[in-house]
């Protein structure tokens, strides 16, 4: 699963940089220059994402880029709760359940759960390999 998504940018007659997502059209936002419009981007695809997650629909799958397309990804911690909600939904799995396999208190799943709280990475490989799950680590160059 790749939670790194291609955009599209185009410059306005007004001089401002918009940002389009290919996968996600909710996701859109705009700022005065490329860099800033890059930055505000990861905000904007983790609210649209959110409202995925909010509404009980699956995420986007992220198609890959062309050569030279910009992509933005969201925050490692961000990514790994994404991840952790899908496997939930493809398991059939409730969170009183997730909360029994791991053996912890219900508030602590709704922690791990909430993209706002701080979880541990450990709560979050736990949650994880509860679900049968690993993540893995890429690190890619940022784009200007």
């Amino acid at each position: 699963m790749r939670l790194a998504y291609p955009v599209t940018l185009k410059r306005y007659a007004s001089g401002q940089v918009g940002v389009r997502f290919v996968d996600v059209p909710e996701a859109i936002t705009a700022a005065a220059s490329r860099p800033e419009a890059l930055a505000l981007a990861e905000d904007a695809l983790l609210v649209a994402l959110s409202g995925y997650v909010d509404a009980g629909r699956p995420l986007p799958r992220a198609s890959k880029p062309t050569r030279g397309q910009p992509v933005v990804a969201l925050p490692a911690r961000v990514a790994f709760k994404f991840a952790i909600h899908l496997a939930m939904r493809q398991a059939g799995m409730t969170q009183a359940m997730l909360t029994a396999r791991l053996g912890v208190d219900a508030r602590q799943v709704r922690r791990i759960l909430d993209i706002d709280h701080e979880s541990t990475l450990d709560q979050l490989e736990a949650a994880l390999a509860a679900l049968g799950r690993r993540a893995s680590l890429v690190v890619t160059k940022i784009a200007a």
